[in-house]
C-alpha cells in the first residue's frame, strides 16, 4: 500500500487538535506528518502519534518538499494566501475555511454525501460549514428518495463554533454568574452580547438582506452540494449558551409522498446517522451526547401536517468533530484509497 506525506495547518488550533485526534483514530497509510501554525505556535511542542512534533511556522516554501495531502484549518485569509502555494506543488489541500466554499471549481464535499465530487479536484477540496455538513447528512437519502422541495432551517449552535474566544465567553458568564455579582458589564471576547443565559440570532455578520453570513452559507452551500441550484432554502441561525455540538430543527417539504415507517428506514440505514427516535422513552439527540462523536444523531421525526408532503426533523452533531475535523480526515481517508 502506497503511503503518503499529510501537513496539517493550523495544528494549535481548536478544530486543529482535533483534526489530529481524529488521525490518531483513522490509522491511515500516512508515513509522514508536518504540523504548521503561525509564527506565535513556532517551536512549541504538539505529542502526536506517540511522538513529540515540532511545530514549524508557515510560509511561503512551506510545501517545498512535497506533500500529497494538507488539511487547512487556520482561517479564510491564511487559506486563500497559502492554498494555492500548496496545490501549486502537487499537494492537495482540503480546506476548512469559507474561502473556496462557492468557488464553481472548487468541489465542496460531505463523504456521505458527495465523495464522487473528490475527482473533481484542481488541487483544492472545500470542506462546508459545520451547520451546513450535519443537515446535508440528513438531507441527501431524503432527497434521494422523495425529492426535496423546500428546506428551513432553524439552528441552535454551540460557543466552540465560534472559536476559544466564544467558549471563553461562556465560560466567563458562568463564573460572574456564580459569583453572585450583579453587575451585568463583563468583558466580552467574542459576542456582542453576553451568551450566559441567552440566546443570540446572530452568526457571523449581517447581509445587506438582514441575513446573516451564517445563514446564507447554509443556504448557498446547501444547494451547491445537493446539487439543486434552485432549491427554496431558508435559514436563522441561533447562537446558544451550550459550549459543544450544534442542534437544528430542519422542516422538510418533498415533491413525492412518503409513509412515516418507509422514511425512517431510509434514515435509519443511512450513512453516517444514528436515528434515535422513540419519544415514548424520551430518546432523541441531544448535544451532549453527540459530542465526542462523528456520527449525525436524528431524531423527533414527525410529519408537517401543514403541507402535502413533509416533515419536522431535530439533527445534532459535534461541530468540532462532524462539523469540521472528521469531515476533513474523511476526504483525505477517501483520496488515500483511490
Amino acid at each position: 500500500m502506497k503511503r503518503y506525506k499529510l501537513a496539517v495547518v493550523g495544528a494549535t488550533g481548536l478544530v486543529g487538535r482535533t483534526i489530529l485526534k481524529v488521525l490518531e483514530e483513522k490509522h491511515l497509510p500516512i508515513s509522514q506528518y508536518s504540523l504548521f501554525a503561525s509564527s506565535k505556535s513556532a517551536g512549541t511542542k504538539l505529542h502526536f502519534m506517540n511522538t513529540d512534533y515540532i511545530i514549524q511556522e508557515l510560509n511561503e516554501h512551506s510545501f517545498d518538499e512535497g506533500f500529497d495531502f494538507a488539511i487547512f484549518s487556520a482561517g479564510s485569509e491564511t487559506s486563500k494566501k497559502y492554498s494555492p502555494i500548496a496545490a501549486s506543488k502537487g499537494c492537495v489541500v482540503v480546506d476548512n475555511s469559507s474561502a473556496f466554499r462557492m468557488d464553481v471549481d472548487v468541489p465542496l464535499v460531505v463523504p456521505e454525501v458527495n465523495p464522487e465530487e473528490i475527482q473533481n479536484h484542481h488541487g483544492i477540496i472545500a470542506n462546508p460549514n459545520c451547520s451546513t455538513i450535519q443537515a446535508v447528512v440528513a438531507l441527501k437519502p431524503l432527497d434521494d428518495k422523495y425529492k426535496i422541495k423546500r428546506v428551513v432551517y432553524s439552528t441552535y449552535q454551540a460557543v466552540s463554533g465560534a472559536g476559544r474566544n466564544g467558549v471563553i465567553d461562556l465560560e466567563n458568564g458562568i463564573k460572574h454568574y456564580m459569583s453572585g455579582t450583579k453587575d451585568k458589564n463583563y468583558t466580552l471576547e467574542k459576542f456582542p452580547y453576553p451568551i450566559f443565559s441567552n440566546c443570540l440570532p446572530h452568526i457571523d455578520v449581517f447581509l445587506d438582506n438582514g441575513y446573516t453570513k451564517e445563514e446564507e452559507k447554509m443556504i448557498n452551500e446547501t444547494r451547491k452540494i445537493l446539487k439543486k441550484p434552485d432549491l427554496r432554502v431558508t435559514a436563522t441561525t441561533v447562537r446558544v449558551p451550550v459550549f459543544n455540538s450544534h442542534s437544528e430543527s430542519i422542516n422538510v417539504e418533498f415533491e413525492e409522498n412518503f409513509h412515516m415507517r418507509e422514511l425512517q428506514e431510509v434514515l435509519k440505514n443511512a450513512p453516517g446517522i444514528i436515528l434515535q427516535d422513540d419519544v415514548k422513552h424520551n430518546i432523541y439527540p441531544l448535544a451532549n451526547n453527540a459530542s465526542g462523536y462523528n456520527n449525525v444523531f436524528v431524531g423527533r421525526v414527525r410529519r408537517d401536517d401543514s403541507v402535502a408532503s413533509g416533515i419536522n426533523l431535530w439533527v445534532v452533531a459535534d461541530n468540532i468533530r462532524k462539523g469540521a475535523a472528521t469531515n476533513a480526515v474523511q476526504i483525505v481517508e477517501k483520496m488515500c484509497k483511490e
